[in-house]
C-alpha cells in the first residue's frame, strides 16, 4: 500500500473544500466562545415569554440529551413534570438550569451580539419526470460521493472530513453546482424536477421542504448530504456585483431581481458551488416539522440552528433579537438549539425556524437582525467547552 501519495492527495482535497479551517493571518484572528454566568432576571423578556410553548421542544430534545450524563437529572425531571402554564416552566428551568451569556472573543475584543437570520420549510412544485415546465433537478445522495475522515490517516486533523470523488487513481473535489448539470455521477439520481430554479435552490438552503407533485401527492425532502464545496451567499454575490447594497439584500429583493433578469439566474445560483442532496420521505403528518440535526422534528418558533463548534447542540437557549418587518418590536424567546446549517458559523449566530408555508417564508426572508444568546445549562455542571 502506497501511504504517502494517498495522504498528500487527501491534504490537497482538504485545501479545496469547506470542511477545513482556512489559514488566518494571526492566531488572534480566530474567534472563540466564552460563557459568562448570569441570573435569569438578566435575560430580557424572560418573564414575558410564553415559555410553555417551548416545552414540547424541550421534551423532544431530552430524547437525545437524556443519554448524556450531565443532562440525565434534568431530562428525568422533564419526563416526570406536567406543566400547566408558562410560570411553571420558568420556575422549573430556574430550578434546574443556569443561564450563561454567550460572548464572542477575538483577541482582546469581546462581543455580545451576533447575526440572527430565519429559515422555514417551503412548499415547492415538481414532477417525477422532466419536461419543459419541470426542468430543475433535486438529487438523492450520489453513489460516487466519497467522504474521508482525515483523522483516520492524520490524527492531528481530528474532526476534519472532506468530500470528493475518485477520478482514475486520484481523489478530487466533487462536482460544483455549475458542473453538476453535466456530471455523469448524478445522472439517474434525480428525485424530482422542480418548476422554478430559485425555489429548488432555496430548498437546498433551507435543508428540507415539501414538494407537491403534479400527481397531487406531497412528499418531504430532508437533508442527506452535501457535495463538500463551501456555501456562498447569492445575496453577497449580488452585492459584490453592484446589483444592490448588502443592506438591501433579502429574499424578496433577490427574487424580484432574478425574475427581472432571467438570463442571469444560472450565473447567480452558480456563485454558490455547494449542492445539497436529499432523502425522500412520505408526508404522513403535515403538522410535524422536518428533522433537524438532532434527528428530531423542529418546532416552529422554538427551534434554532447554531454552530455546534461553539454552542451545544440540543441545549435550551434564550434568544433576544428583533422581529422581522416589525420595526423595533422585540423577539425574546426560549428556544432549543436543534439544528445546524452551512451558513451558520460563529459563536453568536442563530437561524430561527419559522415553520412551514408562505407566511413563515415571508418572515424568514426578512429576518436579519442583531441578537444576543444565552445557553441554559444544568446547575452544578461546568459550562460547555
Amino acid at each position: 500500500m502506497r501511504i504517502f501519495p494517498a495522504l498528500c492527495c487527501l491534504v490537497l482535497v482538504a485545501s479545496l473544500t469547506a470542511c477545513t479551517t482556512p489559514r488566518r493571518a494571526t492566531p488572534d484572528a480566530a474567534p472563540t466562545v466564552k460563557f459568562e454566568a448570569v441570573r435569569f432576571s438578566q435575560l430580557p423578556g424572560w418573564r414575558s415569554d410564553d415559555a410553555l410553548a417551548a416545552w414540547p421542544a424541550i421534551v423532544s430534545t431530552c430524547g437525545v440529551l437524556g443519554r448524556r450524563v450531565e443532562w440525565q437529572p434534568f431530562c428525568g425531571a422533564v419526563v416526570a413534570a406536567s406543566p400547566g402554564d408558562a410560570e411553571f416552566v420558568r420556575g422549573f428551568l430556574e430550578q434546574h438550569l443556569q443561564p450563561y451569556k454567550v460572548l464572542r472573543v477575538t483577541g482582546r475584543k469581546r462581543e455580545k451580539t451576533g447575526l440572527v437570520t430565519g429559515y422555514f420549510e417551503p412548499l415547492i412544485f415538481g414532477s417525477r419526470t422532466r419536461d419543459a415546465k419541470y426542468s430543475t433537478p433535486l438529487y438523492r445522495r450520489p453513489d460516487d460521493l466519497l467522504i474521508v475522515d482525515l483523522a483516520e490517516v492524520i490524527p492531528e486533523l481530528k474532526g476534519k472530513r472532506v468530500r470528493g470523488r475518485v477520478d482514475g487513481n486520484k481523489v478530487v473535489p466533487y462536482y460544483s453546482r455549475a458542473a453538476s448539470r453535466v456530471a455523469p455521477g448524478l445522472a439517474g439520481h434525480e428525485i424530482v424536477w422542480i418548476d422554478n430554479a430559485l425555489d429548488a435552490f432555496l430548498l437546498e438552503v433551507q435543508g428540507s421542504g415539501r414538494v407537491q407533485l403534479d400527481t397531487g401527492e406531497t412528499i418531504r425532502l430532508q437533508y442527506a448530504d452535501q457535495n463538500g464545496h463551501p456555501y456562498r451567499s447569492i445575496g453577497r454575490y449580488l452585492a459584490d456585483q453592484g446589483v444592490m447594497t448588502i443592506d438591501q439584500v433579502n429574499m424578496p429583493a433577490i427574487r424580484n431581481w432574478l425574475a427581472a433578469n432571467p438570463q442571469r439566474v444560472n450565473e447567480v445560483l452558480d456563485s454558490n458551488p455547494s449542492v445539497v442532496f436529499f432523502d425522500e420521505s412520505p408526508l404522513t403528518d403535515p403538522s410535524i416539522g422536518p428533522r433537524g440535526a438532532q434527528g428530531l422534528p423542529l418546532t416552529a418558533g422554538r427551534s434554532i440552528a447554531i454552530d455546534p463548534k461553539f454552542l451545544p447542540l440540543g441545549a435550551p437557549m434564550f434568544l433576544s433579537t428583533t422581529q422581522p418587518g416589525a420595526g423595533e418590536l422585540p423577539l425574546q424567546r426560549l428556544v432549543v438549539a436543534q439544528d445546524t446549517g452551512g451558513a451558520i458559523r460563529g459563536p453568536i449566530r442563530a437561524d430561527f425556524f419559522f415553520g412551514f408555508g408562505s407566511e413563515a417564508g415571508a418572515q424568514a426572508g426578512m429576518m436579519k437582525h442583531d441578537g444576543e444568546m444565552w445557553v441554559l445549562w444544568p446547575r452544578g455542571i461546568a459550562p460547555p467547552k
